[in-house]
């Protein structure tokens, strides 16, 4: 706990997970200023958008946050055969639940990818950058150490772990199959890791010489001493911040997680791709009963993110992705601090 606490520059061994969506700088500058790490996400923004909302987050605080790259690979092709048989389900379903719906020009796609985010990191002097989906390349992870930036890797094995730790990543998440949110998997020679935290993490423990953060299922006092006793350095806790007064998540979405039971939620692709885990709603049901063949992670997402919107603005929770773990139904409406306070009284000693 000490290890992570002084690489981290924080009082407690607690890391607010990054949600895009969800994640918003007051809530990021509160976690700080309880003395806890906060998560500000900026996968797949743009560059100009990235520095706004860093600096968004300075305003707030003086204290250290982590920025959260997404880490994944340029898709290989466009698959237009894919892609069409798509358009033509959601053209259909928008239609049936009277959402408006235009087709997309997959050459009109526009990503960021964290390569195109590094200078304003940098820039902005950021001293701790967490990322998820992959491995950062080489010379990426030469210019943070340059920098002096604390490096946080996801894992959902043994051996992602292990790759890790052999590129000098200072911090590794370990994410169980409980946690809610996109897996973090990037060795996709090996089928899709589904391990739950209490079996995997001990294990990779035994593996590398890294301090660990053990993520999936935490929210309260037995679930977080588990995770210690199992030999994480420290936790990183996500679901319980959707309901808080400072997340960007809609009022359907938070009641939705207020009311969920552990059998709530199920691992999907639907919503963008790639593989996640949500409360289960009728899209995602109808998605998986056609058999359609759903695209690459950023076409997928991309041409979903219009869907999701129209959903949010209006409360359509059938049509939202609202990502949560095994355990979110053990949330509350509270404040960001009143979660960390919480989590604070919890840790062990």
């Amino acid at each position: 706990m000490q290890r992570i606490q002084q690489l981290l520059s924080i009082k407690y061994p607690i890391v607010q997970a990054p949600m895009l969506g969800v994640t918003t700088p007051a809530m990021v500058a509160a976690v700080a200023e309880a003395g806890a790490l906060g998560s500000l996400p900026v996968g797949g923004l743009s560059p100009g958008r990235t520095r706004e909302l860093i600096r968004a987050t300075k305003a707030l605080t003086q204290r250290p946050f982590a920025v959260n790259l997404f880490a994944h690979a340029p898709a290989p092709e466009i698959d237009h055969q894919a892609i069409a048989l798509m358009q033509d389900f959601l053209a259909e379903i928008c239609r049936e639940y009277q959402i408006p719906y235009t087709p997309q020009n997959p050459h009109d796609f526009r990503f960021y990818y964290y390569e195109d985010l590094i200078e304003v990191l940098l820039e902005e002097k950021i001293e701790v950058v967490s990322f998820t989906f992959g491995q950062l390349k080489a010379k990426v992870i030469d210019a943070f150490k340059q920098n002096g930036t604390r490096l946080i890797g996801t894992a959902t094995s043994v051996a992602e772990a292990k790759v890790l730790a052999k590129a000098g990543i200072d911090i590794i998440t370990v994410q169980g199959i409980e946690a809610g949110g996109h897996r973090g998997t990037f060795l996709h020679n090996q089928p899709l890791p589904q391990v739950g935290l209490n079996a995997l993490l001990p294990q990779v423990v035994d593996e590398v010489n890294v301090p660990i953060l053990a993520a999936g299922g935490i929210h309260n006092a037995r679930t977080l001493q588990a995770a210690f006793a199992l030999g994480a350095s420290g936790v990183q806790v996500g679901s319980l911040f959707i309901t808080a007064h400072e997340s960007a998540a809609s009022d359907a979405y938070k009641e939705a997680v207020l009311k969920a039971a552990d059998t709530s939620t199920v691992l999907t692709r639907t919503f963008s791709g790639k593989w996640a885990r949500g409360i289960q709603n009728q899209f995602m049901r109808r998605l998986n009963a056609t058999g359609v063949s759903i695209p690459y992670y950023t076409h997928q997402n991309q041409l979903m993110s219009p869907i999701r919107t129209y959903a949010q603005q209006h409360q359509l929770t059938d049509f939202m992705a609202m990502w949560a773990g095994q355990a979110a139904g053990k949330s509350r409406r509270a404040s960001t601090q009143e979660i960390v306070e919480g989590l604070i009284r919890m840790l062990p000693g």
